[in-house]
This record gives structure tokens, C-alpha cells and sequence, in this order.
């Protein structure tokens, strides 16, 4: 009898980090991020994620890791030391690739921005910055605990140790206009680096913003926001190589693009999450997200709250979920190759996007139109399995430090 998943290989193989400690929650966060109380317990939770890569690691099944991504909450609350014995740890018992991306967020904060030398020395060779604005008045709004002075002089501090900076900004902010946002972009360009990952602010439930939504530019004034936007990065030289993510050629975030692959991710720390292929299965995971639990289960093996094995209209659902995020899209083989089924299996929703005019197809390839990257949920939406409902996010491209 032949498995649900036909694999013809394993995919890449990435490892996520979960640190969840934050100073101060922005109103706008729903990522698994908790205020810090005290002392951070720095080594009982490196000791924590350690043991929780014992339990994960028969996942690897002999891949070496392609990427490391690092995130938060505000990884940079930890100490350089406690990241070097974290990467260590992680190098002996799984190896990493000789070209491995090694991604951690980092906060804008002074303190923080005294560490990046000692995170390069830890192996750390790629920076994300989560700047949100160089507006005094949009950071005041969007709770950020740094300063405009700030937010450059750490972009200033991260290229000095790293060849690899990204930054975050957020637009169609309250009372934002065209002028605002592209002042924002302008200032980031303008210091050099070379990838930009830019979000529209969104309400998200269970957020301080959703109790008490603050007065955000309407439809027709965010779109305008967005084109002017998107057009000022264009013509800066910036490729849009993901729905919210820019970069100049050869800087895009390999470590993200395995998620918009459907490659595989350990995933380690208090609310992470992980999918593994095996030989005729792919299997999802979570992590506990009460980080005094994960203290508490991760020695003991425990750490594991949620695992559920895809069916096979999950894994066509969950690729097209991720690759359609990509403006350039995917090679067909691509789909057999990390879902195990046939391209068949997609057919009646890629017809219907054809016919709506939300995909194209040539040569091969499959990639959404301009209207399907403007319409993307209701494009995806023509895969979802019935009563399905979409995974969870990985945690690679996190807002909330």
C-alpha cells in the first residue's frame, strides 16, 4: 500500500528559537511574547532549549541545518555568552551547513544595541532590526520603548558588525499619510542595508489595539500608502520576493524562504512551532507557550503540547498557503516535491484562480498576478480543505519585539 505522502527526498532542513521575553508588550503584538519580570533565567532556559533539541532532534533524521532563526519577544535581552552556548549547543548535536544563515532579532534599545559585536562572535551572521518607524510620534503611538536617535544609531551599530541587516518598518499607521510612510522608507533606504521587510498595521484580536483600536487610515488612503510604498522601493532597486519582504538581489532571507517552500523547521522554546517530514508522513508540532512551563516540561521531554500528522489535502493547502506568498511563485515539481502529491490534487483551485485571474502559468511555473498577491486570502482560500483551517505562523517573520 502505497504511504499518503509519496516524498521523493526530504526537504531542508531550518531550526526555530523561540526567546519570549520582551520589556514592555507593544499594543499591537499577538506574537507569544511576556513582559519581563525580574531577572531573565537566562541559563535554565538555554539548558531548556537544549534539552528540548535532544527530543526534536530525531526529526533531522541526519540533515545538517541550512538556517537558524532567532526570535521573539526580544532575543537581544540575552546575553552574547548565553547565545554562544545556545549555537553551540545546537552545532553539536545537529551540525550546521558551512553556508548556514544564522538569524537573531534584536531591539533598537540602547542596551541592547551594545551586544552586536559579542552576537557576531557568537556566530550570529545575520541582524533583524525591529525599527517599526523612525517617526518620534508613530513610535510613541506604537508603544516602542527606543527613540528615533536611537533606531539609527543601532542600525548604525548592526552594520558595523554584520554584512547581513534587515529592518522592520509597519505602515498606514494612525494618522499616517503617503508623506509619512515614504519619509519612513526614505530615512531606512538611506542607510544602506539591503533588505527591508515592510507590514501594513493590522488589528489583531487579543491585542491592546483590538480593545481600544486606535484611528488607522481608511482602505482606499492604506492602498494609496502601499502603492507609493512599494513603488519608492522598486525604484531604490529592492525586489519584492515575499507578500511583505525586500530585498536588493542576493539578500533575501534564506531562512524564511524555507518556510515559503515548505521545507522543514525544528522548532525549540516556549510557543514554537515545527514541521517535519518523515518517510510518508508530515507531522506538526507546538510547544507549550507559558514560558515557567516550558521551564518545567522542556528537561523533563515534555515540552510538546500539540502534534497532529497533515492529511493530504493539508499539506496542498499549507504549500499554496506559503509559495503564493512569493510574487516570482514556484516551479510545479516543487509541489510534488514537498507535499508528495500530485499536481493533480491542486487542479480544481488553480483553474478557478486561472479563471479569476488571481494565478499564471507558464513554462512550468505558477506564481500569483498582482491581483492575486492584492486578494491573497481569498486566492488561498480556493485550497482550503473543507473545515480546514489555515497552521499557525511559524515565527519567522515576527512584529512584536
Amino acid at each position: 500500500m502505497q504511504p499518503p505522502f509519496a516524498l521523493p527526498s526530504l526537504p531542508p532542513l531550518a531550526l526555530y528559537v523561540h526567546l519570549p521575553w520582551c520589556l514592555r508588550k507593544c499594543p499591537y503584538c499577538d506574537f507569544n511574547s511576556h513582559e519581563q519580570r525580574g531577572a531573565l533565567p537566562e541559563a535554565s532556559y538555554v539548558d531548556a532549549l537544549l534539552a528540548d533539541l535532544d527530543v526534536a532532534r530525531d526529526a533531522a533524521q541526519g540533515r545538517r541545518l541550512h538556517g537558524i532563526f532567532i526570535g521573539g519577544g526580544t532575543p537581544s535581552l540575552f546575553s552574547a555568552a548565553s547565545v554562544a552556548r545556545l549555537l553551540a549547543g545546537i552545532d553539536a548535536r545537529l551540525g550546521l551547513a558551512a553556508d548556514a544563515e544564522i538569524t537573531l532579532e534584536a531591539n533598537p534599545g540602547t542596551a541592547e544595541a551594545g551586544r552586536f559585536q559579542g552576537y557576531r562572535d557568537a556566530g550570529v551572521n545575520r541582524l533583524s532590526l525591529g525599527v517599526q518607524s523612525f517617526d518620534p510620534v508613530q513610535l510613541q503611538r506604537l508603544g516602542r520603548i527606543h527613540d528615533a536617535q536611537e533606531a539609527r544609531r543601532a542600525v548604525e551599530l548592526a552594520q558595523a558588525s554584520f554584512g547581513r541587516v534587515n529592518l522592520d518598518l509597519m505602515y498606514a499607521l494612525p494618522g499616517q499619510d503617503v508623506a509619512g510612510a515614504l519619509a519612513d522608507v526614505r530615512t531606512a533606504l538611506a542607510t544602506g542595508v539591503t533588505h527591508l521587510s515592510c507590514y501594513q498595521l493590522t488589528i489583531e484580536p487579543n491585542t491592546v489595539f483590538h480593545r481600544r483600536p486606535p484611528a488607522l487610515p481608511d482602505d482606499d488612503a492604506a492602498a494609496a500608502i502601499e502603492a507609493a510604498v512599494h513603488a519608492e522601493l522598486a525604484g531604490a532597486g529592492f525586489g519584492r520576493y515575499e507578500i511583505s519582504a525586500w530585498a536588493r538581489p542576493g539578500e533575501e532571507c534564506r531562512h524564511n524562504l524555507n518556510y515559503w517552500w515548505f521545507g522543514d523547521y525544528l522548532g525549540i522554546g516556549a510557543g514554537a512551532h515545527a514541521k517535519a517530514s518523515w518517510p510518508g508522513r508530515i507531522v506538526r508540532e507546538a510547544r507549550t507557550r507559558v514560558p515557567a512551563d516550558y521551564l518545567r516540561r522542556a528537561p523533563a521531554g515534555e515540552a510538546v503540547a500539540e502534534r497532529r500528522e497533515l492529511a493530504p489535502p493539508d499539506a496542498v493547502f499549507e504549500f499554496l498557503l506559503n509559495a503564493l506568498r512569493l510574487p516570482q511563485g514556484f516551479p510545479e515539481q516543487l509541489f510534488s516535491e514537498r507535499t508528495g502529491q500530485p499536481l493533480a490534487a491542486a487542479e480544481p483551485g488553480l483553474t478557478r484562480a486561472l479563471e479569476r485571474g488571481l494565478i499564471e502559468r507558464s513554462r512550468g511555473e505558477i506564481r500569483p498576478t498582482a491581483l492575486g498577491l492584492r486578494f491573497l486570502n481569498d486566492l488561498v482560500g480556493l485550497f482550503l480543505p473543507d473545515g480546514g483551517t489555515a497552521p499557525p505562523a511559524a515565527g519567522a517573520t515576527a512584529r512584536g519585539r
